[in-house]
């Protein structure tokens, strides 16, 4: 068990915490939720003992061991991938280079072999035996092959490193586990992975995430970090997320009778636990949020942007022909032959492991690009707005973003353009920043924004989540389920994905596959699969975001 008492950290006149008190048992996952800048890695540093708070302290049960996913992809270079993950527990590493150099000696004494009997049994109490299998078996569920576990740190890529330390901190069954953003870099086989790992993992585990899908497959607490203060949820997001908006709600009803509160707040309790995804938590969260009282249910103080694109006028019967589309890219062909037909009333998820081909397309249907061969041809009725992976080049004046904006608009009123920035959580003198110093998620906020004003009625998103936080991922999420066009668009995020979708097509080495389905029923489908084994033979690639 570990607790945070009395904790407070304030950086010059900006309070982080204070005087936080919280306590994390075994068997529950917590997820650490609040807006950008609310100090939730700063948290798990805390807990970890990087970071010293100004007051109070941190107490972990005598004898637990923590593990802490890391951030530095290069401190193990000089190791081989499978010693930096049996690195991660420290005590059953030390016991194994001392008994390595206690045999590499030449001149074996007495002394020595009693040493390394004792050694021999610390070995064995330690599951040393079994931690060169344990941790191939990680990296295997994690998506590193075999062929790589021998390679040194530094001869492996990036997102390879990342995995090898997400395998390092899950390695020997901590008794604590910190993890922050654990899903980056990771494709969907590797995710779900994680997650039934952590299903069946019996001790502490406090994680923050983006990721939707993962908070609500994992957790059955979530610890929401607000005005310095962190309170505790029984729960994953979801049921956070939608009990909060519904306390909100009644709040603002002050007509509203006392007992149809309490009726209303059953009803919702009742549904959602009978509703619990996974079997094995089923049981155990159904009993938590059972001994709810209709007091713990509390409006959330953060404020959620809100996103709705409306459509100037209807889109017809031809929206987008594609033919025989080519590009090559520094010599790398990323286009080829691709061929696609869309349909009015299409919300298309462009997935796989081949992002630039991805980023690609887009550019070219929204005339940034030009192909190699082939057309793109949009019909005469569609009027498209675009959402950029790298929107940098919007902002590269210093004009404020309320003139920035109108140079989107037709109608050059101040307070009509600076009703859709209101919309966005710009207002009165946030509305007049400069461009040079907005953040990423603000920048996407603007590009929002201006994508509303619009009022397209074919939007394309080119990974629209990659800089938001969980409340305007949300707020996007529910904006684009409700809008009535054309959508064409690519994310990281599982649960947006599957929400909004209702056709999927997949970039693979040799061809697409273009499915009218869920992606979850995608993902389900025995046939796809082994179509996907198919395109996807002699190569490492697994399904991607």
């Amino acid at each position: 068990m570990i607790t945070a008492s009395n904790i407070s950290l304030a950086y010059g006149t900006q309070i982080l915490f204070k005087d936080v008190n919280i306590k994390f048992t075994p068997g529950n996952c917590y997820g650490i939720i609040g807006a950008n800048g609310a100090g939730k890695s700063t948290f798990l540093k805390i807990l970890s003992g990087e970071i010293e708070p100004d007051t109070g302290e941190v107490i972990i049960t005598p004898g637990e061991r923590m593990a802490v996913l890391r951030q530095d992809h290069f401190a193990f270079n000089a190791y081989s991938v499978l010693e930096t993950v049996i690195m991660g527990f420290d005590q059953l590493y030390k016991v194994m280079k001392e008994r390595e150099e206690i045999y590499a000696k030449e001149d074996f004494t007495e002394e020595d072999g009693i040493h390394a009997a004792d050694l021999e049994s610390e070995f064995a109490e330690l599951g040393g035996w079994e931690a060169e299998a344990e941790a191939g078996q990680m990296l295997d569920g994690l998506g590193i092959p075999v062929s790589l576990h021998t390679k040194l740190m530094a001869d492996v890529e990036d997102n390879i490193k990342v995995r090898v330390l997400l395998a390092q901190a899950l390695f020997g069954n901590p008794d604590i586990l910190l993890l922050d953003e654990p899903t980056n870099h990771l494709d969907l086989e590797s995710i779900h992975w994680l997650e039934d790992f952590l299903e069946n993992f019996n001790n502490t585990v406090i994680v923050v995430s983006h990721d939707r899908h993962f908070l609500n497959s994992v957790c059955t607490h979530i610890a929401d970090i607000d005005f310095g203060k962190i309170q505790l949820y029984v729960g994953n997001y979801d049921f956070w997320y939608l009990s909060s908006q519904l306390a909100a709600k009644q709040m603002k009803d002050e007509k509203k009778r006392r007992d149809e509160k309490i009726a209303e707040l059953k009803e919702f309790i009742q549904r959602f636990s009978s509703n619990v995804a996974k079997a094995r938590q089923a049981t155990s969260r159904k009993k938590l949020i059972d001994k709810l009282t209709i007091d713990d249910i509390r409006p959330s103080s953060r404020r959620f942007p809100y996103v709705a694109f409306k459509p100037a006028r209807e889109p017809g019967r031809n929206i987008l022909e594609v033919k025989d589309l080519c590009k090559t890219v520094d010599g790398e062909k990323v286009l080829d032959n691709f061929s696609l037909t869309v349909n009015n009333g299409d919300k298309i998820a462009f997935v796989g492991p081949f992002h630039y081909s991805k980023t690609m397309f887009f550019q070219i249907a929204a005339g940034l690009a030009e192909p190699d061969c082939g057309s793109c041809t949009w019909g005469v009725t569609t009027s498209l707005s675009y959402f950029p992976k790298d929107n940098s080049f919007m902002f590269e004046n210093d004009m404020s973003i309320t003139d920035w904006l109108r140079q989107y608009s037709e109608e050059k009123d101040d307070t009509y353009v600076r009703s859709f920035l209101g919309r966005m959580l710009f207002s009165g003198d946030e509305a007049l920043k400069s461009c040079t110093v907005l953040s990423g998620g603000e920048k996407v906020r603007c590009v929002l924004a201006k994508m509303m004003l619009e009022q397209a009625n074919v939007l394309i998103f080119d990974e629209p989540t990659s800089h938001l936080d969980l409340e305007a991922i949300s707020a996007l999420n529910n904006g684009l389920m409700e809008f009535s066009g054309i959508l064409l668009f690519n994310s990281h995020d599982h649960q947006f994905v599957d929400s909004i979708a209702n056709r999927i097509v997949e970039f693979t080495p040799n061809g697409i596959i273009d499915r009218m389905m869920k992606f979850d029923e995608y993902l389900a489908d025995a046939t796809i699969r082994e179509l996907r084994d198919q395109l996807y033979a002699g190569t490492h690639h697994a399904l991607a975001l």
